[in-house]
């Protein structure tokens, strides 16, 4: 394919979220991968850490203050949740202006920043230069909760499960595969940043309990909503179905995904629509792969839509045997 080439580097791309954006970056017939940031890994190629890519590019750990002279077009930050300030603050200085995708959540909250989740925002404004990746819960979450935003009566209560991937590279109980083994493990039940991430952005309370469970990747949700009126489940399953008929990358099925089969996918999946004998209390169970529509492919379709290229250029859409 015969299109101009945008410059990309990614800073923090030691963990398992950077590692798929580099394989995904690598396969774009629109963007080059010119630098990928990490500490750890200095000196050392990527090819020896990242599996399907032969490249010879190499792990660097240049300064804040040079990021800005590396001549990227676009700079993706894959850092922890309250790291990413000082690598915008060093564009800044410089008076440099590429497009930068944060994949923290140290962003999402800010309104000058665009809340980056094409599927529900499409319509609301162009992406701009600085663009908040959402969160992974909150991105199943919203897919599972916005089609009957206008029917609730009261909060929603959303218990979530994932893969211990999404605690990330850094040692802890929440990515112990021993202390985790025939386990599921609760953790921040009240006031988790992807409650509050859902609540501002849907304008309604959103009450979520998070856990993490022994498998690598892939996480569902499992949403509880009162309606304000009696539906039934056609009503339901049609509202679901027109939300998402033109988005590829979001599934509705009839029956409640399984996290096993969501794994390795680049979409998501909302279904087994169940209500109560009244038909006032609704369950919806949404999954997604949280390592990609999650994060890597989500940033990915951010920055499509940043440079003018189809969304979803890049990103596989195969359906699932």
């Amino acid at each position: 394919m015969n299109m101009k080439r945008h410059i990309v580097g990614i800073v923090g791309a030691r963990g398992y979220v950077g590692a798929e954006l580099i394989r995904l970056l690598a396969g774009h017939p629109g963007f080059e991968l010119a630098y990928v940031c990490s500490r750890e890994l200095a000196g050392q190629r990527v090819a020896d850490h990242v599996a399907d890519y032969a490249g010879e590019l190499r792990y660097g750990a240049p300064p804040h203050d040079e990021l800005p002279t590396l001549g990227a077009d676009a700079a993706v930050l894959a850092l922890p949740n309250g790291k990413a300030a000082a690598c915008v603050a060093a564009f800044d200085r410089a008076s440099v202006d590429p497009v930068i995708i944060d994949l923290s959540a140290d962003h999402r909250f800010d309104e000058r920043w665009h809340y980056g989740l094409p599927e529900l925002v499409r319509e609301d404004a162009a992406p701009g230069r600085r663009i908040a990746n959402p969160g992974c819960y909150a991105t199943a979450m919203q897919f599972a909760i916005a089609p009957m935003r206008d029917a609730l009566a009261g909060p929603v209560q959303c218990f979530g499960v994932s893969g211990y991937s999404g605690a990330g590279t850094a040692p802890s109980d929440k990515n112990d595969p021993g202390r985790l083994r025939d386990n599921l493990m609760p953790y921040a039940l009240t006031g988790h940043v992807h409650e509050r991430e859902v609540s501002q952005r849907l304008a309604l309370a959103v009450e979520f309990m998070p856990h993490v469970a022994p498998h690598f990747r892939g996480l569902t949700i499992t949403a509880n909503m009162h309606l304000a009126r009696a539906f039934d489940r056609d009503e339901v399953a049609a509202r679901y179905r027109a939300s998402y008929a033109a988005e590829p990358l979001v599934r509705v099925l009839d029956e409640a995904p399984w996290v096993s089969r969501i794994a390795g996918r680049h979409h998501a999946e909302v279904g087994g629509f169940t209500l109560s004998a009244d038909g006032r209390r609704l369950v919806v169970v949404a999954t997604l792969d949280n390592l990609l529509k999650g994060a890597a492919t989500q940033a990915l379709q951010n920055l499509n839509r940043a440079f003018g290229f189809d969304e979803l250029l890049g990103i596989p859409t195969e359906r699932a045997a």
